[in-house]
C-alpha cells in the first residue's frame, strides 16, 4: 500500500512537471515573456520598497542627529509637498557623502575691509591646522559682543557667483548708516555698531570645503550648458527651476554642517543672510533673528527658510509664495537690493542721464552733440556667457566705428573672459585700443573723472581683476555713470539704470527681467543677438526710450522700489529691540 502511494505522488508529481513543461512548450512566446518580466518588475519592486524603508530610516536619522530648531518639513507642508525619500537620500549622499555634523565652535576674528572703510570682516580665529597654509590676518581682533553697545549687524553669505555677494555688500551699505538713516536715531551713531561681513567661504574650515565643491559643480555646469548652448541650455535652464520641497529639505541638511560657522555669536545677534544655506544654518544654530533676503523673482521653495523672515523684492513673487503655502509670518514684501550710494543718487544721475540722451535731438539742435551711449557690460561669477557677450560686442562694431557707443567692459576676475573680451577687441580693430583698469582705485577715479563731465580716454575701457573684490564692485561704482546696464537678468536686473536684458542663465531669470520690464527700467530679455541690435538702435537713435527709462526709475523710487536692503536693516534692528525688550519681561 505504502509502494502504491509513493508511487501515486511521484506520478502526480511527473505530471505536473509535464503540465509545466507543456506550458513552456506550446505557449505563445509572449506569454512566457509576460511570466518572466512580470517577475522580474516583483523582484525590482521588491527592492524599491526595501530601498524606499531605507532611505526613509536614513532621512529622519539626519533629522534627528542632531536635533535642531530647523523644521523643513512643517514649513512646506508634507501632505501637499511629501518627501521623496530615495531623492532626498541619493542627492544628500552625493553632497556630504559619510560626514557628520560637528558640534565644534569655530572661533571667529575679524579685520576691517581693505575696500570699505569701517566694514568688519570675519575669519577663522585661531590657525586650523591640519594641512592648512592659511593664518589669523596681523591685525584681526576676535570677535568680542560688548553688551553695553548698540548690538551688531551680522551680513551673511557665501561666495557662489558675484550675486550673493553684491547683494551683501548693498546690505552692508545700509547697515553702516542705519542708525544715521532712521526717522528717530538714538543717542549714539553708526560708527558705535559694528558691522560683519560674515562670508563662510572665508572662514576656513571643513564647512567651507563643503561649500566650495557645491559651488564648483553649480559654476562648471553653469559655463559649459550656456556655451553650449541647444538642448543642452534648456536641460539646465528647467533644472534652476525645480526648487521644489525635496531641494529645501537637502538643503537644510546640508545646512545643519555649517552651524559651527556661528556658534560663537550669540543666539540674539541679527543675521542678514544672502544665501539660502546661510539662514538655514542661522536658524538650525538656534539664531532668533534670522532674515532671508530672497533673491531672483520666482517662487520656489529651495529659496526661503522656515523659523526666519523671509523678504522678497517684488508683489508677483510675494503673492506666489503666499500661494505655495509660505504662511504671512513668514514672508514680507521689502523692495530691491540695492547699494545705498545707487539709491541716493538716483535723482541726479537719472536726469544726467536724460541730458545726455537728448543731446543733440533736439529742435534746432546740431547732431554733433550727440552724446555716445555708454553701455556696462559685466561677466557673472560663474563665468558663463562667454560665447553670447563676444557675439553681442562683435555686433556692436558699426556702432563703434561711428563714435555711437562707448564700452565698459567688466571681465570681473575671470581670466578666460579677459582673453575672450581682448581677442574680440583685436578682431573687430581695436587691438590696443582700448584701456585697461585692474585696480578699484582706477575704478574709482575712472568714475569721478566722468561725473565731472569728462570723457573715458577711450572708445572701449576693459575692466580685470585678480580679486574678486573689485569683479564685484565695479559693476555697482560703474552704474552711475552707465547709460546702459546690458546684463544677464540676474541680481542686475533690479538695479536702478536703464538695462538691456541679455540671454539668461537659468530659466529661473526670465522673471526678474519680467520684473524690469513691467517697471519700466529695462527690456524684455533678448535671447538673440537680432534683438539686442534691435534694442541698441532704439537707444542709440533717439533719446525716447531712456528718457522712459531713467523717468520710470525716478517714479520707483519715490515709491521705495529700491529700498530692499534699506528696510530689512530696519526690520532686523526693530526685531531686535522687540526680543531684547521681550527678554527683559521674562527677566
Amino acid at each position: 500500500t505504502i509502494n502504491n502511494q509513493q508511487s501515486t505522488i511521484n506520478n502526480q508529481s511527473i505530471n505536473n512537471q509535464s503540465i509545466t513543461m507543456a506550458i513552456f512548450d506550446y505557449s505563445p512566446w509572449w506569454a512566457e515573456t509576460i511570466f518572466i518580466t512580470s517577475i522580474v518588475l516583483l523582484v525590482l519592486y521588491i527592492i524599491f520598497k526595501i530601498l524606499q524603508l531605507s532611505a526613509k530610516r536614513t532621512y529622519y536619522q539626519w533629522l534627528n542627529n542632531p536635533s535642531t530648531p530647523l523644521d523643513v518639513d512643517s514649513f512646506v507642508d508634507t501632505a501637499t509637498n511629501p518627501p521623496k525619500y530615495l531623492k532626498i537620500a541619493f542627492l544628500q549622499k552625493m553632497s556630504v557623502g559619510d560626514r557628520r555634523p560637528s558640534d565644534e565652535v569655530v572661533k571667529l576674528a575679524s579685520v576691517e575691509s581693505p575696500h570699505v572703510a569701517g566694514l568688519q570682516v570675519t575669519e577663522r580665529a585661531e590657525a586650523r591646522g591640519g594641512g592648512s597654509s592659511r593664518t589669523p590676518s596681523l591685525l584681526a581682533r576676535e570677535v568680542v559682543v560688548d553688551p553695553e553697545k548698540p548690538q551688531p549687524l551680522v551680513i551673511g553669505t557665501i561666495r557662489m557667483g558675484f550675486g550673493h555677494h553684491r547683494i551683501a555688500y548693498a546690505a552692508c551699505s545700509w547697515a553702516m548708516h542705519a542708525d544715521q538713516d532712521a526717522p528717530s536715531s538714538p543717542s549714539f551713531t553708526s560708527k558705535d555698531r559694528t558691522t560683519y561681513f560674515h562670508d563662510l567661504l572665508n572662514i576656513d574650515s571643513p564647512e567651507a570645503d563643503l561649500i566650495k565643491s557645491t559651488d564648483e559643480v553649480y559654476s562648471k555646469m553653469s559655463r559649459i550648458t550656456s556655451n553650449i548652448g541647444g538642448v543642452v541650455e534648456k536641460l539646465w535652464g528647467k533644472a534652476m527651476l525645480s526648487g521644489d520641497g525635496d531641494a529645501l529639505r537637502i538643503s537644510g541638511l546640508t545646512a545643519v554642517h555649517l552651524r559651527p560657522l556661528f556658534r560663537d555669536l550669540p543666539l540674539d545677534t541679527p543675521i542678514i543672510a544672502t544665501h539660502c544655506y546661510v539662514a538655514l544654518a542661522a536658524v538650525s544654530a538656534g539664531f532668533t533673528n534670522v532674515i532671508n533676503l530672497v533673491i531672483d523673482n520666482h517662487a520656489q521653495w529651495f529659496v526661503v527658510v522656515p523659523g526666519c523672515l523671509n523678504l522678497v523684492q517684488g508683489p508677483v513673487n510675494y503673492q506666489n509664495f503666499l500661494k505655495m503655502g509660505v504662511q504671512q509670518s513668514n514672508i514680507q514684501l521689502a523692495g530691491h537690493w540695492i547699494p545705498r550710494d545707487l539709491v541716493t543718487n538716483i535723482p541726479s544721475d537719472c536726469q544726467r542721464r536724460i541730458i545726455r540722451a537728448s543731446d543733440g535731438f533736439g529742435s534746432g539742435e546740431s547732431s554733433s552733440n550727440f552724446k555716445p551711449r555708454r553701455i556696462l557690460i559685466p561677466v557673472g561669477g560663474a563665468g558663463a556667457q562667454r560665447k553670447f557677450i563676444v557675439q553681442f560686442v562683435r555686433s556692436l562694431k558699426p556702432l563703434i566705428d561711428s563714435n555711437k557707443v562707448q564700452l565698459f567692459l567688466n571681465a570681473g576676475d575671470h581670466k578666460h573672459m579677459k582673453a575672450a573680451f581682448k581677442s574680440v577687441l583685436s578682431e573687430i580693430g581695436l587691438d590696443d585700443k582700448y584701456d585697461n583698469v585692474n585696480t578699484t582705485q582706477g575704478v574709482h577715479a575712472f568714475r569721478e573723472n566722468l561725473l565731472k563731465g569728462n570723457e573715458p580716454n577711450a572708445q572701449v575701457t576693459l575692466f580685470s581683476f585678480d580679486d574678486y573684490f573689485p569683479a564685484v564692485a565695479t559693476t555697482d561704482i560703474l552704474s552711475r555713470v552707465s547709460d546702459i546696464l546690458a546684463c544677464k537678468p540676474s541680481e542686475l536686473a533690479f538695479y536702478p539704470v536703464p538695462k538691456l536684458m541679455i540671454r539668461r542663465v537659468g530659466d529661473h531669470e526670465q522673471y526678474s527681467a519680467l520684473r524690469a520690464a513691467e517697471l519700466g527700467d529695462g527690456t524684455l530679455e533678448a535671447r538673440e543677438i537680432e534683438d539686442c541690435v534691435k534694442y541698441m538702435d532704439l537707444f542709440v537713435n533717439g533719446p525716447h526710450l531712456l528718457e522712459q527709462m531713467n523717468n520710470s526709475i525716478i517714479k520707483n523710487n519715490t515709491e521705495g522700489v529700491y529700498d530692499g536692503c534699506k528696510n530689512a536693516v530696519k526690520i532686523a534692528l526693530e526685531r531686535a529691540a522687540e526680543l531684547k525688550k521681550n527678554n527683559k519681561k521674562i527677566d
